[in-house]
């Protein structure tokens, strides 16, 4: 019996010990705003943003922006945008996730989130 608990608890602590699925997010974003928006991404499971290190990713044109976010399987991400020099002007959960939002949050590996389009 002490045999076989062993075996359990060894199989547990395998199991627990194996790193999480990694997956990739893909977020497209247009920015119809006339002014240059700053947006990064956040994530709600663990501390980290995308692009992070302290830089954003910038939006300066009308054109439909691609991002590829190397994720964890199941963890929820939301868009934080805001138009530069102005955080009280953003969309999602803005500048440093700081605001609550409704549909700017999508779940890494359950599909693309199709186009975000910040407008005024």
């Amino acid at each position: 019996m002490r045999f076989l608990n062993f075996l359990v608890m060894l199989f547990t602590t395998m199991i627990l010990a194996l790193p999480a699925a990694a997956d990739t997010l893909h977020w497209e974003v247009k920015s119809e705003h006339p002014n240059v928006v700053s947006l990064e991404f956040y994530s709600q499971d663990y501390n980290r943003a995308w692009p992070g290190g302290g830089e954003v990713y910038v939006l300066k044109d009308y054109d439909t922006h691609s991002y590829n976010l190397e994720c964890t399987t199941g963890e929820k991400i939301c868009l934080g945008a805001w138009v530069r020099g102005q955080s009280d002007r953003y969309w999602g959960v803005g500048l440093d996730d700081k605001q609550g939002c409704q549909g700017c949050c999508y779940t890494c590996g359950a599909g693309d989130t199709g186009v975000q389009v910040l407008n005024e």
